[in-house]
């Protein structure tokens, strides 16, 4: 059980995914709170699944960020469906990612004409189980000069954002062996051949922003 996020780590945490983020990425971050379900639209409710009041209040926290976001680009009162893969169905034009974690939910959204497709995950700031680690890691992954206590988390998490962003583009199904992450130099290749971009903090949560542009495909024959 992690203990609940303050609003210094949502300051902080904003700070953070702007100064990571490239040119052309908006972020936001924020504290899950008791309500945020009524900020899902009519349409966006309707498209979600889940009754759990917690993973509604997090889908509707994620959506709150978006839609700001969205409205700075000049999409105000877009309602962000859920596709039958569990992502949202972005404006044209527009790629994006959502996430959270038990208590921060986070948000991404950029113009396809310079990033062609955004990945985001936020996990907290704790080491990562040895039994997930050892479902995660793969020899060709290179940890470099990562946090040692928390590189198994920022491994996950990168392999979660990584994926997010080449889904769209591949439409391929992806394990974490399926993906080799290099957190020294901020690279990732999918077993498709796909090469994504990363960057990520620690500062107080753990958060991977992942990105595509073009000329990143050199396909390869799937296993």
């Amino acid at each position: 059980m992690t203990p609940p996020a303050d609003p210094s780590e949502e300051i902080a945490l904003a700070r953070a995914m702007a100064a990571m983020a490239p040119a052309g990425v908006r972020t936001g971050c924020r504290i899950i709170r008791e309500g945020d379900e009524t900020h899902l639209l009519p349409a966006e409710a309707s498209s979600i699944p889940a009754r759990q009041p917690s993973m509604r209040r997090a889908s509707g926290a994620a959506r709150l960020l978006a839609h700001r976001l969205l409205a700075d680009a000049g999409f105000d009162g877009f309602a962000l469906l859920r596709t039958p893969s569990g992502a949202p169905a972005w404006p044209d034009g527009i790629t994006g990612s959502l996430a959270h974690d038990d208590d921060m939910a986070v948000a991404a959204v950029a113009a396809v004409a310079g990033i062609i497709s955004l990945g985001i995950d936020v996990e907290p700031a704790l080491p990562l189980p040895d039994e997930i680690f050892s479902l995660v890691a793969i020899p060709q992954d290179r940890i470099g000069a990562a946090d040692r206590q928390l590189a198994g988390r920022i491994l996950f998490a990168a392999k979660e954002a990584v994926y997010k962003a080449a889904y769209p583009l591949d439409r391929e199904v992806l394990g974490y062996e399926d993906i080799a992450v290099d957190l020294e130099t901020g690279h990732a290749t999918t077993r498709t051949g796909r090469k994504v971009s990363f960057a990520y903090g620690i500062a107080p949560r753990v958060v991977v922003l992942a990105f595509c542009r073009n000329n990143t495909y050199s396909p390869t024959i799937s296993r």
